[in-house]
């Protein structure tokens, strides 16, 4: 009887450590991803500056097109919580695409060599962007869901295992 109790035990203790095992890896992976979405990021927060500059140079009346961009900018960059980062990316990858679009406007900006790579420069964070979010939210959906499912969530809750926020900007319009 004292070697059934023992083996008993020790599976139990085996299951527990192989479930926290199982939260770890899902919470690092969790952070993993979210410091992929956080280079892209800040890949495109760097090339607004030139963005803006470059616009600036042919579309001085654009100014509160150009206004909107840096003050998303800096509003991201000072954002800590992913919700509200998602928020901002959202709306600054909008005002980015209204901004190029105002550049259709003129041909001189246009035909601008350092302005076509900045716009393909752009164009390729953006899908960098797109692709580190999809990982991200799947990293996510399995942490939130190792969460919330018997028997892992007794774990989580002793553990303290918070769930992790998605990255829900729509970064792939336009």
């Amino acid at each position: 009887m004292p070697e059934i109790m023992l083996l008993i035990v020790a599976a139990l203790t085996l299951w527990a450590v192989v479930i926290y095992n199982l939260l770890v890896r899902d919470k690092n992976l969790v952070l993993a991803a979210w410091s992929d979405i956080d280079v892209q990021l800040k890949r495109r927060h760097d090339l607004i500056p030139k963005l803006v500059a470059a616009v600036r140079q042919y579309a001085a009346f654009e100014s509160a097109a150009l206004t909107a961009v840096t003050e998303l900018r800096t509003r991201s960059v000072h954002s800590n919580e992913v919700t509200e980062i998602g928020n901002t990316e959202a709306v600054l990858a909008s005002e980015i695409r209204r901004l190029l679009v105002l550049a259709e406007a003129y041909p001189d900006l246009k035909a601008n060599r350092s302005f076509l790579d900045l716009q393909h420069n752009l164009s390729d964070v953006e899908h960098h962007i797109q692709y580190a979010r999809r990982y991200y939210n799947g990293a996510v959906r399995n942490l939130n869901t190792r969460i919330d499912t018997f028997p892992d969530l007794l774990f989580a809750r002793i553990f303290k295992f918070q769930p992790a926020g998605y990255f829900q900007a729509n970064l792939s319009e336009g």
